[in-house]
C-alpha cells in the first residue's frame, strides 16, 4: 500500500511538468474574425499579414474593432500629413487672417511679420521659410497645449460616439456634414463600402509615405524614391 501511494505521488509530481497539448494561440473562429474584418483586401490575399494577425492574435471582437478604429484615425491624420508637408516643402501658404502675414502664396515676404509669439520672437514668415520638422520646435508651449487640447477632445467624442453609443462601424464617429452616409442603403450601400475601403487604403499609403519622407528628412538619401 505505502509503494502504491509512493508511486501515485511520483507520477502525480512528474505530470505536473509534462507538456500539455495546447491549443494554437489563434483558433480557426478568432482566425474568421480576424481575416474576415473589414479592410482586409486583395493586396494580401484576403488575409491579415502575419504580423497584424500575431499582433491582434488575442483580441476579441472589441479588441478588433480597436485596432480598426485606431488604423482609420492614424490614416486620417496622416493623409492630412502628407498635404501639410508637400505644402510646407513648395512654399505654398494661404493668406493668413486676410492680412500681411508674409506667409501666403500671393505675397510671401512682407514687410510687416506677425509674431506667431511674442515670447519666442517667432514670425509667421519664419514658419512659412523653415523645413516641415524645424517648425515643430517654433510652435510655443501654449500652441503646443492647445493642440493636445483639440486632440484629447476629439478623441473623447469619438470615445462616446464609437463605444458609448454603441456604434459599430469602426471610424463613423457621427460626422458627415456632406450627407456621404446618408444615401439609401447608408454604410450597407455599395457605394459607401467603397469609399471605406478607398479611405483605409489610402490612409495606409499616407502613413508610409509619411515615414518614408520624415526618415529622409532626419536622415537625407535614406529614402531612395521621390519625394517632396
Amino acid at each position: 500500500m505505502m509503494k502504491a501511494a509512493a508511486l501515485f505521488t511520483l507520477f502525480a509530481s512528474a505530470s505536473a511538468f509534462a507538456p500539455t497539448n495546447q491549443s494554437p494561440r489563434v483558433s480557426v473562429a478568432q482566425n474568421a474574425l480576424i481575416d474576415e474584418a473589414f479592410g482586409i483586401s486583395v493586396e494580401t490575399g484576403n488575409k491579415c499579414p502575419p504580423l497584424g494577425a500575431w499582433i491582434v492574435g488575442d483580441a476579441n471582437e472589441n479588441g478588433v474593432k480597436w485596432w480598426q478604429n485606431a488604423e482609420i484615425k492614424n490614416g486620417r491624420v496622416a493623409m492630412v500629413a502628407t498635404i501639410g508637408y508637400m505644402i510646407q516643402k513648395w512654399g505654398i501658404h494661404m493668406p493668413l487672417y486676410l492680412g500681411p502675414s508674409g506667409s501666403n502664396a500671393f505675397n510671401p515676404d512682407s514687410s510687416k511679420d506677425w509674431l506667431l509669439s511674442s515670447t519666442t520672437g517667432v514670425t509667421f514668415s519664419d514658419i512659412a521659410h523653415a523645413e516641415p520638422l524645424d517648425t515643430l520646435a517654433m510652435v510655443p508651449a501654449a500652441g503646443w497645449v492647445q493642440i493636445l487640447f483639440a486632440a484629447g477632445l476629439f478623441e473623447l467624442t469619438g470615445w462616446k460616439r464609437q463605444w458609448n453609443d454603441k456604434n459599430p462601424i469602426p471610424g463613423n464617429y457621427g460626422y458627415d456634414p456632406l450627407g456621404f452616409t446618408k444615401r439609401e442603403g447608408g454604410f450597407d450601400s455599395p457605394e459607401i463600402t467603397k469609399l471605406r475601403m478607398m479611405e483605409i487604403k489610402n490612409g495606409r499609403v499616407a502613413m508610409m509615405a509619411m515615414a518614408g519622407w520624415l526618415s529622409n528628412e532626419s536622415i537625407p538619401g535614406s529614402f531612395p524614391v521621390w519625394h517632396p
